[in-house]
This record gives structure tokens, C-alpha cells and sequence, in this order.
């Protein structure tokens, strides 16, 4: 077998001292640049890999950071993983990327693989019934743990999220103010807390309004466009069909929007639809989603951010960071419609 390149061999052909050839490697500004950048060729030259292993056993970091999401299919998560990214590239950390899909038992799998391969920390979105013992394992095993998109109780950790009460009351009440009463809310699920703020928000915003909470009106589960799509389907068989319609994201608000046009209605005319997260896909639909945005980007900074903080010796504090959304008002809602 081929005999690794080391630092001494590349230090030998450049008459320079394995410590700076390792300084210069690891971009120390103790290095002049133009000394670590004929290094760096060297080494690349030379087919020199970093041994991450060993660099772990002198510093006790590994420079690996997991992270879990429910599913990275879903372009939320993927632009929260882009600021994730961007974040620790700044560090120069590695991450290693899971989906859960909602199984418990796949994400506590990927955390002991994180553990046992030496893992700086772990940023998740958690999976349903997540209990606080897993995430704790972590945490006592000297891996710290942040939380974002959904929340667990009972665990004393950083934990970074829009404020989903308030993202759906602002959407709710856009819909109200125009003139809007029979207003239907379509996904999410109660087993997460963004599911329950997000319906508690819709519920706060009628009653504030005077306005029933009609339970028929709700349809709960659909995250996907074609769970949107079959929502439109079921709630245009209704005797009492929805003027409005509040869904849980912009997945699910596009799909409606299709099952509405494929009814032979035009959406934000016949029946209006906001969705949730802003999207990039939300403003090139058609029509044009009305949505709220979540600040994706800023939950995946802010994660990234605490974690690398946490591990260089400052501590953010724990608890619930909110995120406050704002609205992003396009032509998929508009005014009740009178008719004769």
C-alpha cells in the first residue's frame, strides 16, 4: 500500500518547519498568506490528506457537526440547511446530514453514531415523540444539542423557531380584513409544537374576530402538495365550501391552489389561499402565493451560530428563540366575493 504523505514531507521540500507547514494548513494567520498558499499547493500536490483523526486526539474536537430534519426533500428545511452551511464554513466544520422522516428510532441511531464517532454537536429538528432523555444523552456526553423548527419540553436547551402563533394569526387576519368568515385551516398535526401554535393562532384570530371555530373546517395532516391538492378536493364537496383557506405551508398551499383550478375556480378570486414559509416557489406560482415568511435563513444562522459559540466557551441561553414572521401579500387572496 501507498505510504501517506505527512506534514515532515511536505516541510522537507520546502525547507520550512513542520509546524508552520501545519499552521498554514489549518489557515493560521500566524502564517503570511503567500507562505500558506504555496503550502496548501504543495500539499495538494504531494496528495497530502488531512488526518482528522489524529488532529481530534491533540484537540478533543473532531470538527463534525450533525444535523437532523424530518426531511430534506422539503425546500424549508433545505433553506435552513443553506444558512446551516454557510455558517459553519466560516468555522471550517464539517457536518454530516440525517432525515429522520419522523422515526424516533432512526434519529437516536444517527445520534449515537454521532457520539461514538466523536461528534462537536448536533443541530435537529426533532421527531414526533421525541423524548427529552434522547437529546439529553447527547448533551451529557459532551455533544451539545440545538434545537430548531419545533420544540420539546422538558429539556433546558438553545431552541430557534419562527413564532407560529402569531405567523398564522398575521395570515388569519389578512384574510379577515378582507372580508373572509368561513376561513378553513388545512395540515399541520398536534403532535408537534409548531403544529399546536400554528392552529392555536388560527383559533386566537377568529374568536378575537367573533367568528366560529368550525371544526369541520379543519383538515389536518397534509405538509405536501399532494396533500394540499386532495384538502381542495374534500373541502369543495363540503355543503358549506370555504371562502378562505389558511394552510400550514407553501407546499400545501400550492396543491390547494391546483385542486381549486382544477375545480374549474380561480384561486385568490373564487376562493382565497394563503401558505406559510415564503418559499422561492411562492412567488413564481400562479397565481402569485400570498405567505408568511418564517426566517428560515435566520434559524439556520442563529443555530449554527449558538452551537459554534457553545463550543468555543460562550453560552447562549436556553430556551425558546422566536423568529418573528411577517407577511408577503400576493394575488392568491383577495375580497370576499358577493353574489346575488
Amino acid at each position: 500500500m501507498a505510504q501517506k504523505v505527512k506534514l515532515s514531507t511536505i516541510a522537507e521540500t520546502l525547507g520550512l518547519s513542520t509546524a508552520t507547514v501545519s499552521l498554514a494548513l489549518r489557515d493560521s494567520p500566524l502564517v503570511a498568506i503567500a507562505t500558506r498558499e504555496k503550502i496548501k499547493e504543495q500539499a495538494r500536490a504531494l496528495g497530502y490528506i488531512y488526518n482528522r483523526r489524529a488532529a481530534s486526539l491533540r484537540t478533543s474536537r473532531s470538527g463534525i457537526i450533525g444535523v437532523v430534519v424530518h426531511d430534506i426533500m422539503n425546500p424549508f428545511y433545505g433553506e435552513i440547511l443553506k444558512s446551516i452551511e454557510a455558517e459553519l464554513d466560516r468555522d471550517k466544520q464539517t457536518f454530516i446530514l440525517s432525515n429522520h422522516y419522523d422515526s424516533v428510532e432512526k434519529q437516536r441511531d444517527f445520534i449515537e453514531t454521532l457520539l461514538q464517532l466523536g461528534g462537536d454537536g448536533v443541530i435537529m429538528s426533532p421527531a414526533i415523540g421525541t423524548p427529552p432523555e434522547d437529546i439529553q444523552l447527547a448533551e451529557d456526553n459532551g455533544m451539545p444539542a440545538i434545537l430548531i423548527a419545533r420544540s420539546i419540553e422538558g429539556l433546558d436547551v438553545p431552541i430557534f423557531r419562527g413564532d407560529d402563533a402569531y405567523g398564522i394569526a398575521l395570515a388569519t387576519n389578512h384574510l379577515i380584513g378582507l372580508g373572509h368568515r368561513c376561513i378553513a385551516m388545512v395540515g399541520g398535526t398536534d403532535q408537534t409544537s409548531t403544529g399546536r401554535d400554528r392552529y392555536q393562532g388560527y383559533v386566537n384570530a377568529l374568536r378575537k374576530a367573533n367568528i366560529e371555530v368550525d371544526p369541520d373546517l379543519r383538515i389536518p395532516g397534509p405538509r405536501s402538495k399532494q396533500g394540499g391538492f386532495e384538502a381542495a378536493v374534500h373541502l369543495l364537496s363540503l355543503p358549506q365550501k370555504p371562502t378562505a383557506v389558511v394552510c400550514w405551508n407553501d407546499l400545501v398551499a400550492i396543491g390547494m391552489m391546483n385542486g381549486i383550478a382544477r375545480a374549474g375556480l380561480v384561486p385568490g378570486v373564487d376562493i382565497s389561499v394563503t401558505g406559510y414559509d415564503d418559499l422561492e416557489e411562492a412567488s413564481i406560482a400562479t397565481p402569485a402565493l400570498t405567505t408568511v415568511w418564517n426566517g428560515q435563513a435566520e434559524v439556520g444562522r442563529s443555530a449554527a451560530r449558538a452551537l459554534l459559540d457553545k463550543l468555543s466557551g460562550s453560552h447562549e441561553p436556553d430556551g425558546i428563540h422566536l423568529i418573528k414572521p411577517e407577511m408577503r401579500i400576493r394575488q392568491s387572496t383577495g375580497p370576499l366575493r358577493v353574489t346575488a
